[in-house]
């Protein structure tokens, strides 16, 4: 048996429909983590598409709940040999809200959608087309033989609820968990044709900010330049923390700098667009940086949701309070217990006393990173360089959020993940969808990536 072979033989179940069939079976399911009308169908996923598939796989499986979590947390394991490194992997099957009225004609969130070469879906994209791949690439490696090495996949169903009681689950059975490495799949990649490895996340961090000014509304004639107004002062409050192109203007909430290491990782990272993606603007965001280092090296301090009064139906007089929710995203270097403390300084120094910063719900995830010069790092990137024939970028951390920090910090494992996605996929939004293309190249690289462990 090859390493040609094995990649055939994932390849074939995406040429033979399988994976598309097992795909559209899982999108059906709205396993909506934020929604309880969809606790039992968290449940249903795990019952009816992920343990069926570790158990044909040989895969002993053990599932683990917790209160505060929306949904059951499994763990797969497949011990070949003690002797033998240990892999953990990663997913989630859990989905955000439908939107079904957003999505454009002809496409609905759980119906699985074939259209100019791509799925539409949600969970398409996040998660349950990537880990879909791995599977699929898995039982294409186990069909002929062993893997050569131990594996342990560990699928949650609350990340998109921000991952309640995993890191409480980790730390409590760090054992069971206990690997060499971590391999897993969420997120994009830099670009639609660009194979791509992170090691880490950025933090993410939301701040909401609210200025209530007295009751009621009043008349603009009657009472415009007598009484405060919440939207002005929330609008130059927000513009005391970030700049007119978009630079955050709080030195706290950066890094302060981009180590050596890192930057020479970006120097090499060109962020491209795919059709359908919206233009960047090359004048927005911190000065001085490249675009890469501003998604991946630096912070971002942006304007999620801001409320004042009501333009669908307007009253035509001053509002009595404004609300916006910010959110931080920032990499490792940033000390998050002088966040809100650093705003408030910032807000008081300005003249906002009046706005105040409301504790977020919320959940946040820390940042986290891999060392870039691992081992194992080396060994993915050769290995996916050997499948696809160019190395893959590597990327320090994601721009997004992901709860790496658990397998860093609490496991002390090395992170590594492979994405099978694309910036414009539209996670979280409407028309979420999943290039063919990626899939087929995922289903190459994983394969790839499998037969290498187990012939290390």
């Amino acid at each position: 048996m090859s390493r040609e072979t094995i990649i055939a033989a994932a390849l074939d179940v995406l040429a033979s429909g399988r994976f598309k069939a097992d795909l559209a079976r899982r999108v059906a399911m709205p396993t909506v983590s934020r929604e309880a009308a969809h606790k039992a169908d968290l449940q249903r996923y795990i019952d009816d598409e992920l343990i069926p598939v570790f158990d044909r796989l040989g895969f002993a499986t053990r599932i683990f709940r917790r209160d505060a979590a929306p949904g059951a947390f499994l763990l797969a394991s497949r011990i070949e040999d003690a002797a033998l490194p240990t892999v953990l992997m990663y997913g989630h099957g859990d989905v955000v809200t439908g939107v079904p009225e957003q999505w454009s004609e002809g496409l609905a969130p759980f119906t699985m959608t074939e259209r100019d070469g791509r799925w539409y879906g949600r969970g398409t994209a996040d998660n349950k087309g990537q880990h879909s791949v791995n599977l699929a690439a898995l039982e294409a490696v186990l069909a002929h033989g062993p893997l050569g090495f131990n594996l342990k996949y560990l699928m949650e169903m609350g990340e998109e609820y921000g991952s309640p009681a995993l890191a409480e689950l980790i730390a409590d059975e760090a054992e069971a968990f206990a690997a060499d490495m971590l391999i897993a799949s969420d997120g994009p990649r830099i670009g639609l044709a660009q194979p791509t490895i992170f090691l880490g996340a950025r933090g993410g961090v939301n701040i909401h900010l609210e200025v209530v000014a007295r009751e009621g509304y009043h008349h603009s004639g009657n009472w415009g330049g007598l009484l405060a107004n919440p939207g002005v002062e929330l609008s130059h409050a927000i513009a005391a923390l970030i700049g007119p192109t978009g630079e955050c203007l709080v030195p706290e909430l950066t890094p302060g700098t981009i180590p050596d290491d890192v930057r020479a990782a970006l120097a090499r990272c060109t962020i491209e667009t795919a059709p359908g993606d919206p233009d960047l603007d090359a004048w927005w965001g911190a000065p001085g940086l490249s675009q890469a280092e501003r998604v991946y090296g630096w912070s971002t301090l942006e304007v999620m949701e801001i409320e004042v009064g009501n333009i669908a139906k307007p009253l035509y007089a001053i509002p009595p309070w404004a609300k916006a929710r910010l959110q931080l995203r920032h990499p490792v270097g940033v000390d998050t217990d002088a966040i809100l403390p650093a705003i408030r300084r910032k807000l008081d120094a300005a003249g906002f006393q009046r706005v105040q910063i409301v504790p977020a719900t919320d959940a946040s995830f820390p940042a986290s990173r891999s060392d870039l010069d691992n081992e194992w790092v080396r060994f993915v990137a050769a290995s996916i360089e050997r499948t696809m024939g160019t190395p893959p970028v590597i990327l320090p951390n994601l721009g997004g959020s992901l709860p790496n920090t658990i397998f860093t910090d609490t496991l002390g494992l090395p992170t590594i993940w492979v994405p099978h996605s694309y910036p414009g996929c539209g996670q979280h939004g409407a028309d979420e969808h999943l290039p063919i293309a990626i899939v087929r190249e995922g289903l190459a690289i994983m394969a790839g990536i499998f037969w290498d462990l187990g012939h290390r």
